[in-house]
């Protein structure tokens, strides 16, 4: 038995001198070095105590040390589990306690106030900084940098991701060795990718998307990245022009749409931009189109499953869909009262089967059996519809449906309405409790920039364009939406926030 996830992604670079990360300050890393540093933290954790099977979770800045750290876990047979630098101690307990965590890794700025959680619990606990600083990177110095892989299976685990617990506790997805390695290789080829690629990375790598996919497929394709901290327009800027490629959130290219720099000869030369994490909106894709000649590819994934849906590398990139299921990755539009499958073009609850798929909830059955059926296919909780020629569309989320007067309203079909109405940059459609309906849709609309919507003139719209049921009951003008750390509009808080409005005082 060997070590499948560290063989494909690292162990085929092992003695080479070509690049791997070109750094923000023009220093290059080359696959040998990282991989010799890696295995240096490797050792630091074998004498920390930790063996196969056994949690390491890290909340860190991202560096060339952070990525290292898991390589280390992979090649030392560690569950790796990275966390939101985000999240507040008390967050962090939580997921410390839940996962088992024999070793912590956190900034050295949170030593401190982390110690009165790792203690009680007998977890060890060490820093990195994001400047490759840190007890860890000491305890590493002079280790050997080489390091004896240790054997795993491909159903081993290899990762927990914990999702953001909206609705209850956070749940920690278990992802094996297969599950990672089978998305990047599908990906990697999908996208074209290979060992000529640089790949512009101003991703967080504590999330699926700028760790096992951005990562994991430049790393199975033998590329290089362009590794920036984080996304700083002028950095991207200074950087597009040595990439080949980009993966980033709809933000990132709103952003870069946003300055005049953003050019046709400054891109002339890539030849992909993936978008995900967060819906698209099409006119950003438009955009973009327009002022580059590039068509943004969106693809679909989660948590639980890596990716699952990607629109074509050649053919049609369509805005507003997510293409169409990813080579051996099945996926079904299913009823959400019966589990049957509804006709095509309707809406309904989206599940997905194939190797990509998780294992389960890390000491949550009851939560896996509601939502990993027997056969394998997963609930995913996202509604969507497919159209008549095998586009995936999303609709948004079950815990977002608004059921108003006994009728199903999906937020997006307004959405799209409103986005479309002058004066309007993007908008978030919630249900909020109501007397008489049990529900009712309320529209929080962002304007475009020195612009007022006419908020009667979009109610009028609105009422021209949608059945009486589905139209807006209240329109809210805001600054800015809420969102997370990869751009997903947080509408549990903008429920919360105007849970009040239709109450009788």
């Amino acid at each position: 038995m060997t070590n499948p996830l560290y063989d494909a992604l690292f162990g085929q670079h092992a003695g080479q001198q070509t690049p791997f990360l070109h750094l923000a300050d023009g220093g290059v890393l080359s696959h040998a070095e990282f991989l010799g540093q890696a295995a240096q933290f490797a050792h630091v954790l074998g004498e920390a105590g930790l063996v196969p099977g056994d949690r390491l979770a890290a909340q860190v800045h991202k560096s060339p040390q952070a990525l290292a750290l898991y390589a280390a876990c992979v090649q030392a047979g560690v569950i790796f589990l990275p966390l939101n630098t985000g999240y507040t101690t008390g967050e962090l307990s939580y997921f410390i306690a839940d996962s088992g965590a024999k070793l912590v890794v956190c900034d050295g700025a949170a030593m401190e106030a982390l110690r009165a959680v790792t203690d009680p619990l007998g977890a060890a606990l060490m820093s990195l900084n994001g400047d490759g600083t840190g007890s860890l990177v000491q305890a590493a110095a002079s280790k050997s940098v080489t390091y004896p892989t240790v054997a795993r299976g491909a159903g081993d685990l290899a990762a927990f991701l914990y999702t953001s617990g909206t609705t209850g506790r956070s749940k920690g997805a278990m992802l094996s060795q297969d599950n990672l390695l089978s998305n990047a290789r599908t990906l990697a080829a999908y996208w074209r990718f290979d060992a000529s690629d640089v790949l512009l990375h101003a991703l967080p790598i504590f999330h699926t998307h700028g760790l096992f996919v951005a990562t994991n497929v430049t790393l199975v394709a033998g590329g290089s990245m362009i590794f920036l901290p984080k996304f700083d327009t002028d950095q991207m800027m200074a950087h597009l022009s040595q990439a080949t490629a980009m993966m980033g959130v709809p933000t990132f290219y709103t952003r870069l749409l946003s300055d005049a720099r953003l050019t046709r000869d400054l891109v002339g030369h890539m030849r992909l931009f993936v978008s995900g994490s967060a819906p698209l909106l099409a006119d950003t894709h438009t955009e973009f189109e327009a002022r580059t000649g590039h068509r943004i590819l969106e693809r679909y994934g989660m948590t639980e499953t890596n990716m699952n849906t990607s629109n074509p590398y050649d053919g049609d990139r369509r805005a507003g869909t997510v293409g169409m299921p990813l080579p051996g990755v099945e996926l079904k539009v299913t009823d959400r009262a019966s589990g049957e499958a509804v006709p095509q073009g309707e809406v309904g609850l989206i599940e997905v089967r194939g190797p990509n798929v998780f294992q389960g909830y890390w000491k949550m059955p009851e939560k896996t059996a509601a939502e990993l059926r027997e056969d394998g296919f997963f609930i995913t909780g996202d509604l969507g519809k497919i159209d008549a020629d095998g586009y995936v569309h999303i609709v948004g989320r079950d815990k977002d449906l608004i059921i108003s007067g006994g009728y199903n309203i999906y937020p997006k079909e307004i959405e799209l309405v409103l986005d479309d109405q002058p004066g309007v940059l993007e908008s978030a459609v919630i249900g909020v409790p109501h007397g008489d309906f049990g529900e009712t849709v309320v529209g929080l609309i962002v304007p475009v920039a020195g612009q007022t919507p006419d908020v009667d003139g979009i109610k009028a719209a609105a009422a021209a364009s949608l059945a009486r049921f589905k139209h807006p009951r209240a329109l809210i003008v805001v600054d800015e939406l809420p969102r997370n750390t990869m751009g997903k509009v947080q509408k549990s808080l903008l429920r919360e926030a105007h849970k009040d409005l239709f109450v009788p005082t």
